[in-house]
């Protein structure tokens, strides 16, 4: 697809890659969390959801407001290619259904540190577990919703919400593992006429429906 190879092999990553560079790390800072002893159990488990929340908002405000910045301005179309247009366009492609490490890692790392610098420790890291699994939820949905069949109501009713976003409205659907901000911002996708190229997922998700 990329004719450097450095940027072909980098783009791609297997599914189960983030949440093997991912768990270790929420399982630290649960571990780091409890050895403290400050919180107690409701003061972590209440710090969790508040990280957790956080990133559906984040899931949200980089889904809308970075990836699709430049969807529509022809003198950056390959920034907007590289950023998310690649998925628009081969949304089957199985190793660009996550996000690849070379940018999760900086961005998750720069978070944690700037948690820890505004927060401190004792209430950082229970947020930052709730962020990392937010972001683990939405990389495993994102992945399920375009690789398997949905047979439950709530995962054919995702799945067509974020097949809308893909081919029929690109100024909405937003959410991904969840549809929380969509609601409250009323971004959620219209049926409009198919934009972006044929799918047989537009078919797959109008059938599970």
């Amino acid at each position: 697809m990329f004719e450097n190879d450095l940027l072909e092999r980098f783009s791609r990553i297997h599914p189960t890659l983030p949440f093997v560079a991912w768990l270790p790390v929420v399982a630290w800072m649960f571990h780091r969390a409890v050895k403290r002893g400050e919180l107690g159990v409701l003061g972590i488990a209440g710090m969790f959801v508040i990280g957790l929340l956080c990133w559906t908002l984040t899931e949200y405000v980089l889904h809308r407001f970075v990836f699709h910045y430049f969807e529509n301005d022809p003198k950056r179309e390959r920034i907007h290619f590289l950023l998310h247009g690649v998925h628009h366009d081969y949304p089957t492609d199985k190793d660009r259904l996550v996000m690849p490490l070379l940018m999760s890692q900086p961005v998750g790392w720069a978070i944690c540190i700037g948690l820890h610098l505004l927060l401190g420790g004792k209430l950082a890291e229970p947020a930052f577990a709730g962020f990392a699994i937010g972001y683990l939820t939405y990389d495993g949905t994102h992945y399920a919703l375009h690789k398997f069949k949905q047979t439950s109501r709530i995962g054919k009713w995702m799945k067509r919400h974020h097949m809308r976003h893909h081919h029929m409205d690109h100024d909405g659907g937003f959410g991904v593992s969840s549809p929380l901000w969509d609601f409250v911002f009323r971004t959620m996708p219209t049926v409009k006429k198919p934009v972006g190229k044929s799918s047989a997922e537009l078919r797959d998700s109008a059938a599970s429906g």
